[in-house]
């Protein structure tokens, strides 16, 4: 009886000897994971070694799973991050990668995410428009396009086409020039029917004539 209470003994020494341990690595990487969370220390309430290690356990869990879906969640901003960057040829958004995000970064970079894709809608809707335009307006200018510029606008595919700064801007002014050149062409065909219509009079031209030939 005496040698079954003394390994009964040694048994219940070791299993608190295996918590202790436990709890102090616990501990540990709570402390660990607080600091690379930005959360406040943890304090554990009175109870039994069983039960304060199981709770540990279990802190140390929910602040793993924290960090992984924070990460997660930071790759997945940084992914549509660059995609929108070489659409739209802008920066990417300034993050220390190493550390885990806090909850106010990752609110920052969603902000900052979604207001690309705004930005992004915008242009894509102003290219489009644009394009539209133009090509009308080559068609009734008769205008083919001779520059890289103004092919990759008439030929590329939309969802090709960088939205950057400079190409909306290079996109306004082809517009706008097409725009100038068609006001010169009408102010010119005006000034010809002007003198057309002078010449007839001039001519005494029939009025029939002048209808098959309008």
């Amino acid at each position: 009886l005496q040698s079954l209470l003394d390994m009964m003994v040694a048994e219940e020494e070791s299993l608190k000897e295996r918590l202790l341990k436990s709890i102090a690595l616990c501990r540990k990487e709570l402390d660990t994971l607080c600091r690379e969370l930005q959360l406040g220390p943890f304090e554990t309430e009175e109870s039994t070694i069983l039960q304060m290690e199981k709770n540990l356990r279990t802190c140390v869990e929910v602040l793993q799973k924290q960090k992984r879906d924070r990460k997660q969640e930071l790759k997945a901003l940084q992914e549509q991050d660059r995609a929108l960057c070489d659409i739209l040829c802008t920066a990417l958004f300034d993050f220390d990668t190493a550390s885990v995000p806090s909850l106010e970064d990752l609110d920052r970079y969603r902000r900052h995410v979604a207001s690309l894709n705004t930005l992004k809608e915008q242009r894509r809707e102003e290219f489009v428009t644009n394009k539209r335009q133009i090509i009308l307006l080559m068609e009734e200018l008769d205008h083919t396009p001779d520059t890289s510029f103004e092919r990759d606008v008439v030929c590329e595919d939309e969802e090709a086409f960088c939205l950057s700064e400079d190409n909306i801007m290079a996109l306004q002014n082809l517009l706008q020039q097409l725009e100038a050149r068609r006001a010169l062409n009408e102010a010119v065909c005006v000034e010809l029917r002007a003198r057309i219509l002078a010449l007839w009079e001039r001519l005494q031209i029939p009025q029939e004539q002048r209808e098959s030939s309008a």
